[in-house]
């Protein structure tokens, strides 16, 4: 095991608690400096992979300087990746698994995603999301939750931790005690929640109930205001929540990370440095930072933020050796989880992860030619599967999963695309936690089945004339996500189908509009494999 050398007991517990991010591809030298002075966990994000076996070399070097470190990674699937941070992700993410509400499929989507970041070294997963999608409105969560039906979610949120950890990663159950009915995303400023007790308790709490009952290794708590359980302070930073709630009446005792601190929900109103003293004292017992701040200077504040609280009797000491303690419990919990697996099985990931895990990034991403792809039920139910490639394998159960999620209204007249069509991909601005590097909607996997489709993306206004010049003869498929909450995005299919009635329609983000268009495709997501299935429909294979 690791040791220590330099650092006293209570700094080596200061830096065990918090879980940095950095910049770059490999490790950086004070990273892996504080490692060996006492830190526990790393945190991943899109800028720290490149490829496959570039994100396996790094997990190595960070578990050279210390063999226990918890790798963790914000990997929720669908439109939330960052193992397929440029390519869009091969599973279809939490509410397409709620829209089939198959608990097998989705314990076996959340398995096949554990054993592929298994097989690169990463260990802890900032996933699932637990959160009531009870406000359609919601600017962050939407797509991101399983759905707006409490045990609908609760018995996903159990499926998917069980999958998860059967792959030897901790799940993170997140947003506690629900982020699901905001209407502000806490990445910008401190949301409200004012629903009364007996609707959080009956609403709110029933997932995370589940991931408790079903093991979940840690939680992770919402930079979110619910007066009816704390009025003065965000549920990261409330003893009532974390540890009244949370760890006596819930019962639950696992790992308790805040969401990252450097969001302005408690950045903004708190500081980073009290943030989390205040975060630690409340019951959290790790402190996620990293996401914006990913610097050897914001590791030192912090790390000094704690210790001068301890001296000063703010916090107490007691109080930061706990945290530091459920820190190493799941990190050897994770550490000998790894083991196990190796020592039982020599092959411990799937053929699908196997093949993601060694093909390079060309061949670990595939797509396939125009020829292939299974058909969609709601099209053609009897016609007979087409032929698989070889790289379908990888893409199976998210791929099988993304056609299962999809509603198609409007099929009985409906003629499939046979020539290359214009794809006007109706674009609103990206949530931070999404992020604007992933690429969504359906113009690769168009231009795959015809080579030729054309594309533009309007983002305003002046949308829809606009995808009317540039579509020209071409017939359209306009993508859009959450039209009911983008009245522009409404308007300019409004102008579409007047002029064009044969547009195909595809909701890749929440389907609450009323499906229209000459065929309307909701995939209940915006990942690459939704795009696909979407595709599928539309050219009629």
């Amino acid at each position: 095991m690791t040791t220590f050398a330099g650092t006293d007991t209570l700094t080596r517990d200061a830096l065990t608690v918090l879980q940095p991010g950095f910049t770059g591809t490999t490790a950086p030298d004070w990273l892996l400096r504080r490692l060996g002075e006492g830190l526990a966990s790393v945190g991943l994000f899109g800028r720290n992979i490149a490829s496959l076996d570039q994100l396996a070399a790094l997990t190595a070097q960070l578990r050279a300087e210390r063999d226990d470190v918890l790798v963790a990674i914000d990997e929720e699937g669908g439109d939330v990746t960052r193992l397929e941070v440029r390519t869009g992700s091969s599973f279809p993410g939490n509410h397409a698994l709620g829209a089939v509400d198959d608990v097998e499929l989705t314990r076996e989507v959340a398995l096949e995603l554990g054993r592929r970041l298994a097989a690169c070294g990463v260990n802890f997963n900032w996933a699932p999301s637990a959160d009531v999608n009870s406000n359609p409105g919601n600017p962050v969560i939407g797509v991101r939750s399983f759905g707006a039906a409490p045990d609908l979610v609760a018995r996903h949120t159990a499926a998917y931790v069980t999958g998860l950890q059967s792959a030897g990663v901790a799940a993170c159950t997140k947003h506690f005690p629900g982020h699901g009915d905001t209407a502000i995303d806490s990445h910008h400023a401190l949301p409200r929640i004012d629903a009364d007790a007996a609707v959080l308790h009956d609403r709110e709490l029933t997932p995370f109930r589940a991931a408790i009952a079903a093991g979940t290794r840690a939680v992770m708590t919402a930079h979110i205001l619910v007066p009816a359980l704390d009025p003065e302070r965000p549920a990261t930073l409330s003893r009532r929540v974390l540890t009244d709630l949370l760890r006596g009446e819930l019962g639950y005792d696992g790992l308790i990370v805040t969401d990252g601190m450097e969001m302005r929900a408690i950045a903004g109103t708190y500081g980073i440095e009290r943030g989390s003293v205040l975060a630690l004292a409340a019951g959290a017992d790790a402190i996620c930072v990293g996401g914006g701040l990913a610097d050897d200077e914001t590791v030192r504040r912090l790390r000094d933020a704690l210790v001068t609280a301890v001296r000063s009797g703010e916090l107490a000491e007691e109080r930061l050796a706990d945290a530091a303690d459920r820190v190493r419990t799941l990190a050897r919990w994770a550490a000998s989880t790894s083991g196990r697996r190796n020592e039982t099985d020599p092959s411990p990931v799937s053929p699908a992860s196997q093949a993601f895990r060694t093909s390079p990034a060309s061949l670990a991403f595939p797509s396939p030619p125009s020829s292939q792809g299974s058909p969609t039920s709601q099209i053609s139910p009897a016609s007979p599967v087409s032929a698989k490639a070889a790289v379908d394998a990888v893409d199976d159960v998210g791929l099988r999963a993304a056609r299962r999620a999809l509603r198609v209204t409007g099929a009985e007249n409906f003629i499939p695309l046979t020539e290359p069509p214009f794809v006007a991909a109706l674009t609103p601005v990206a949530n931070i936690a999404v992020g604007d590097e992933t690429p969504w909607g359906v113009a690769a996997e168009l231009t795959r089945l015809f080579p030729g489709t054309e594309t533009g993306t309007f983002t305003d206004e002046h949308a829809g004339p606009a995808a009317l010049e540039a579509a020209g003869a071409r017939r359209i498929v306009a993508v859009v996500r959450d039209e009911h909450r983008h009245p522009w995005m409404a308007a300019a299919l409004d102008t579409l189908l007047a002029a064009r009635p044969d547009t195909i329609v595809v909701e890749m983000g929440l389907p609450q509009a009323a499906p229209r268009g000459a065929l309307h495709i909701a995939t209940h997501g915006a990942a690459r494999v939704c795009g696909r299935a979407a595709a599928e429909v539309a050219a009629g294979v």
